[in-house]
């Protein structure tokens, strides 16, 4: 892994400010296009008001896997769901479905927390 001057890409996160409407999640993060919380038999995605998508709850039983890319500018998280099919994206672009969320450099740690919560979870 290469890290870069700018930015921080620190492997302390914890569960951020948002927790408090989140008491009983395991990990919850604030992306740029939504709230992550997962919980022990699910995760939710409350999305900001300016996304083409709803807010969502995930089964933990209907998760098949996590993808995680950490980007150089935006990260993406896209959760893998049963009956959801999977973007990957292109070239130049991030994927984008209504189990997607994206984050910029500072929100890494807690994308790669919430990955490894979601994966053992599911």
């Amino acid at each position: 892994m290469v890290n870069f001057p700018w930015g921080d890409d620190s492997d302390t996160a914890t569960v951020d400010e948002s927790s408090g409407n989140h008491p009983e999640a395991v990990v919850v993060c604030s992306f740029q296009d939504g709230t992550l919380a997962v919980y022990e038999d699910r995760v939710t995605i409350e999305r900001v008001d300016r996304s083409k998508f709803d807010d969502r709850t995930i089964p933990a039983d209907e998760i098949t896997g996590v993808q995680y890319d950490g980007g150089i500018t935006v990260g993406s998280l896209q959760i893998e769901q049963t009956g959801v099919p999977v973007d990957s994206g292109g070239l130049m672009s991030d994927p984008v479905n209504r189990n997607t969320l994206h984050f910029d450099r500072s929100g890494r740690a807690c994308a790669r927390d919430a990955r490894d919560a979601i994966l053992k979870r599911a």
